[in-house]
């Protein structure tokens, strides 16, 4: 990885691929060869540099003609209204750059906690990882974990340090804590000169005189030789070092190229956006040590009917299995589906088949459609350059289809499939919203499934017992984003107070009279029933009886009289919510020969259970959900004791496999409505958390 040799191709690359807002002229980077792909996510907490560093490296090979500003609203990445707003990224996004002969598919990705789903969308579309940690800034708990994950399915990894020539900058402190948070294998390729002039690569030294001298520059030499040694498969290389043979560096070099390659070495740049330090030796990085899509295994797949299938290779010519990594609604190209192709190509014209699988639950019903692929393009940022096809590895950007969401797989009509989606969040704050008038409501209705089809880490519920429409989402930040989406489409709504669905119930025996009697000529109605209710234990729902001796109501009536008691269940006998939980038996009534029908015993068995409300105690029930919590150690005793802060009961805790450990609880929904913000309040950003509905109990005075 020469940075002479890198830095000559930069300058000589740039086939300008162009970003909408500064007008750069130039024409789409389209791949013919998967070796010659490299799709890299840059991750990272907030404001970290990401954004910036892309700007960087776009300007670096020519494909932009200046970088641009994020106060501004001008950089390649955040061209969301949204992100613009917050000056933060709050979506995944893709910019081409051309190194030598080699594409890169620079993916970046939000930062923030909120938006871990498009950040799990952007890991999902790459071969690769760039954590880029500031040199003037700690290392937030959120990244430490994601690291962890990262490591989990051993995917390639490499630190950059930014913002090198910020006054607070530490270059060595940042190492340290580098290898605190992530290992000992984090290592450091290249050290900053005196000034930050420039870089000194660690393996090649210098010999440059008028370079101000590196102190340390020997012993991290030795400190990356002995790393490589460690991860080589040459068994010989320790004992001749040891020996104090001279190590060939192109030997060295490969074996590190290897090592990174294959995720268990991982080195470090120091670099700055705005003076352009170490950007060659980053991209050098980018081309000959991060894997291409040849060295990582494809996603499984599997046959419509859920039956598994042969593992696919990143082979251009081979059967086309593609996915949706995330979807966009442009105002002129209608929806825009971000693609990574993983086998086969996409070519433009063709007849495709569209899938979607296991987000149901989300709002996101099962579909398939045959669809045609009519435009095709290179995606850098929001601007769109049409190209022909996307070979195996590559990523390209679709209009115009009508079904496709965000996790869909893109198949042959002729022979379609299924791609194993990735984990997606699951979002856990509730946001009660609805339209300011009728007519807005009609267009939240339209607007809601589109915003809902671009971001799977948005469920829409609406609720049978309120009758609200709860979007539930991954916390504030995020909502806001939901929000302005659906008024930027001209609607307008307005948030609400989540209002948490209770249920009512008897909470001692009583009795009533249902008398329905209206005659007043002709063809009237007459119902008369009494009624014993009693309480039922929780969660034994209703129970009706038949007591009726003589006759005194017929048979057909008697359904009728628990089709009323039943209904008015429903609506409520004191705050308006569910009664469950009891016990109703009839024991006598009166009919008429005439007037008496099914209508009118439903409405006197309404008036029965109601006037038996009236008699008795009545208990408000709130429901109670089973919560885990999964937190690092040292938050242990915080989590426990917010918690019972929140009415929460807990239940136990248990390892959780090395990684902290998972609190059980029982807690009211009520206490947490807010908690998915709270809880990384208190973790900072460290913890999460899971629930299920679990029962309804009595609700405190």
């Amino acid at each position: 990885m020469s940075a002479k040799g890198t830095r000559e191709t930069a300058k000589g690359s740039g086939t300008g691929t162009p970003e909408a807002k500064r007008s750069d002229s130039g024409s789409a980077l389209a791949a013919s060869d998967p070796a010659r792909i490299r799709n890299v996510a840059l991750v990272g907490h907030s404001a970290a540099g990401k954004s910036m560093l892309v700007e960087a490296l776009l300007a670096a090979t020519g494909a932009i003609s200046r970088m641009g500003s994020i106060s501004e609203g001008t950089t390649v990445s955040d061209s969301d209204p949204s992100a613009i707003h917050q000056q933060r990224s709050v979506t995944m996004s893709v910019a081409p750059i051309l190194v030598g002969d080699v594409k890169v598919n620079l993916i970046d990705t939000p930062g923030y906690t909120d938006f871990t789903g498009e950040l799990r969308a952007g890991l999902r579309a790459a071969d690769a990882a760039l954590f880029v940690v500031s040199a003037v800034d700690g290392i937030d708990g959120a990244t430490i974990a994601l690291w962890g994950e990262c490591e989990k399915v051993r995917m390639p990894r490499a630190v950059v340090l930014s913002k090198l020539d910020h006054p607070r900058a530490d270059f060595s402190a940042a190492v340290v804590r580098c290898q605190e948070a992530f290992g000992e294998s984090v290592l450091p390729l290249y050290l900053p000169a005196s000034g930050n002039a420039r870089l000194v690569g660690v393996l090649e030294g210098t010999d440059d005189q008028d370079l101000p001298p590196v102190a340390d520059v020997e012993e991290a030499r030795g400190t990356l030789i002995e790393g490589i040694i460690a991860e080589s498969e040459d068994e010989t290389l320790m004992d001749r070092y040891l020996g104090g043979e001279e190590l060939p560096l192109m030997d060295l070099i490969k074996d590190l190229e290897t090592a990174v390659a294959r995720g268990s070495f991982f080195p470090v740049i120091p670099t700055s956006a705005e003076t352009g330090l170490g950007l060659p030796e980053l991209m050098a990085l980018l081309t000959d040590a991060l894997p291409s899509p040849l060295e990582r295994i494809t996603p499984a797949v599997m046959k419509l009917d859920g039956s598994s299938l042969k593992a696919l290779e990143c082979d251009p010519t081979g059967r086309l299995a593609a996915e949706v990594v995330r979807t966009t609604v442009d105002p002129f190209l209608g929806r825009v589906c971000l693609v990574r192709v993983f086998s086969g190509t996409l070519r433009e014209d063709s007849s495709i088949h569209v899938g979607g699988r296991g987000l149901a639950d989300r709002g996101h019903d099962d579909h398939d459609a045959d669809e045609r692929v009519t435009h095709l393009y290179s995606p850098v940022g929001s601007s769109l350059k049409a190209v022909p096809q996307c070979i195996a590895g590559d990523i390209c950007a679709i209009s115009k289809l009508a079904s496709a969401e965000t996790g869909d797989t893109v198949s042959d009509r002729e022979a379609p499939l299924l791609i194993e989606t990735w984990n997606m969040p699951e979002p856990l704050m509730p946001i009660a919203i609805e339209g300011a008038s009728r007519s807005d409501e009609d267009a939240l209705a339209k607007s809601i499934g589109k915003v809902a089809a671009a971001d799977p880490t948005l469920r829409l519920e609406r609720n049978q017992d309120t009758h609200q429409l709860i979007l539930w989402c991954m916390g504030e930040a995020h909502a806001e984003v939901v929000l302005d989406r659906l008024r930027n489409q001209g609607v307008k709504l307005q948030t609400v107070d989540v209002i948490t669905p209770l249920r009512e119930t008897f909470a001692s025996k009583a009795v009533g009279h249902g008398r329905h009697v209206k005659q007043s000529g002709g063809h009237g109605q007459f119902a008369i029933c009494d009624i014993e209710v009693e309480p039922l234990g929780r969660g034994e729902g209703f129970a009706f009886n038949d007591k009726i001796v003589g006759g005194a109501i017929p048979g057909t009536f008697v359904t009728s009289v628990e089709k009323g008691v039943r209904s008015q269940m429903l609506k409520g006998v004191s705050a308006g919510f569910p009664v469950v939980d009891i016990k109703v038996t009839l024991v006598g009534g009166k009919t008429h020969s005439v007037d008496s029908s099914d209508a009118a015993f439903q409405a006197a068995g309404a008036l029965a259970l109601r006037e038996a409300a009236a008699a008795a105690k009545i208990q408000l029930l709130e429901p109670v959900s089973s919560v885990v919590v999964s937190v690092p150690d040292d938050y242990v005793g915080a989590v426990m004791s917010d918690l019972s802060g929140r009415r929460g009961r807990v239940t136990g805790t248990t390892a959780a496999d090395g990684e902290g450990t998972e609190i059980s609880a029982e807690v009211p929904d009520q206490e947490l409505l807010r908690y998915a913000i709270e809880l990384r309040a208190l973790t900072a950003g460290t913890g999460r958390f899971r629930r299920s509905y679990l029962r309804h109990e009595p609700l405190p005075k």
